[in-house]
């Protein structure tokens, strides 16, 4: 059972990242779980996705960088530690952001095609019970 559970998530993200690099905004699976978390958190640090994502900070330092050349993301020294930037999207990083989860939204939509709401909410639970049980042994 678990296999397939591996197995669906593999086909929903090889899914995802096609869209994402095939889009008119050319985005890695990294660069739009960077976007969504600055829109999700305005004015956090590099520090702090670093935490968010598990990612090193020399990976996340240069998926930020690169959002900043391409003006998707911008800094402001921070009031109290100079030495921290709290990054936001730009408002053209705001609107691919949106884009990209409007894209999610239309897999998650495929995804449960054919499934009722309570369909939905059972398949909800069982699979938050699965990862509870997991959470528990380890």
């Amino acid at each position: 059972m678990l296999e397939l559970i591996h197995s669906i998530m593999h086909q929903y993200r090889s899914q995802q990242f096609q869209a994402l690099r095939d889009g008119q905004h050319e985005l890695t699976h990294m660069e739009a779980n960077v976007l969504a978390f600055f829109g999700h958190h305005p004015g956090s640090t590099q520090s702090e996705l670093a935490r968010h994502s598990g990612r090193d900070k020399a990976q996340v330092a240069r998926l930020i960088t690169g959002l900043r050349e391409r003006g998707l993301l911008h800094g402001q020294a921070d009031a109290a530690d100079r030495r921290n930037t709290r990054l936001s999207l730009t408002d053209a990083g705001r609107a691919i952001q949106q884009a990209a989860q409007a894209e999610a939204g239309k897999l998650n939509a495929q995804a449960v095609r054919g499934m009722n709401g309570e369909q939905q909410e059972v398949l909800l639970a069982l699979l938050l019970q699965v990862k509870d049980n997991l959470d528990r042994a380890g």
